[in-house]
């Protein structure tokens, strides 16, 4: 059937600068729930993490792996908020005007007390150091570092005995000699622990500087660890 004069619904043309205005709504909204759910970036803000992420360093932290009562494995470096009291007002940095502002919404401009470090125990596991050979164990299985640990670096200078709580994460930066983590805390009962409702999510690529762009992987020493008894 063929529609008379008239009859026919027209569809109205956007302006121009409406249509623009209607993608940059989109696009914005999307990038929003990109950063809430699926993928964040952030920064890598000291030398804790060395040799493999140094300083302002850009990462990619994917949040998939961790849905539903999936949580962080041995191995994993995570980005975690602060438990209290791990970094100074300093070491915060905030948006503090309208363009930065934009950006940290949109997850291009990472704000907050946030802190990044490999997790090396899980809730129930018992962490030592050392054991004769010097290495850290996990429920007694030593751990092999030496695929990230900086070259000569002892795994700790500090030595412990701590179970996890469950729920917690035991989590230490691979630049041993410089880096505030569990250890630092652990004369604090409980301080020297992080909840794993704190964990933003699992570094996933390391994307700046390009010539050093990689995906991140969990090293192989971990998935000899037995669970905890």
């Amino acid at each position: 059937m063929v529609s008379g004069p008239g009859k026919r619904a027209r569809r109205k043309q956007l302006p121009v600068w409406q249509e623009s205005l209607l993608l940059l709504v989109v696009a914005l909204v999307l990038a929003i729930v990109i950063k809430t759910f699926f993928v964040q970036a952030f920064y890598i803000p000291s030398a804790s993490m060395e040799p493999g992420f140094i300083q302002n360093d850009r990462i990619l932290v994917q949040k998939v792996t961790y849905w539903g009562s999936a949580g962080p494995k041995r191995g994993d470096i995570v980005v975690f908020k602060d438990p209290g009291g791990w970094l100074q007002p300093g070491e915060i940095r905030t948006a503090n005007n309208p363009v930065t502002k934009t950006l940290e919404a949109i997850g291009l401009y990472p704000t907050g007390g946030h802190l990044v470090k490999r997790v090396i125990g899980v809730g129930g596991d018992e962490v030592v150091c050392c054991d004769a050979q010097g290495r850290i164990t996990v429920n007694g299985k030593a751990l092999d570092e030496s695929s990230y640990l900086p070259k000569s670096t002892l795994p700790s200078t500090q030595h412990f005995d701590v179970t996890v709580p469950r729920d917690h994460l035991w989590v230490m930066g691979d630049n041993r000699d410089n880096s505030g983590d569990s250890r630092a805390h652990m004369a604090d009962p409980g301080k020297g622990f992080v909840a794993t409702s704190l964990v933003v999510g699992r570094v996933w690529a390391l994307v700046w500087p390009w010539k050093r762009m990689e995906i991140v992987h969990r090293p192989k020493t971990f998935a000899a660890v037995p669970d905890a008894k």
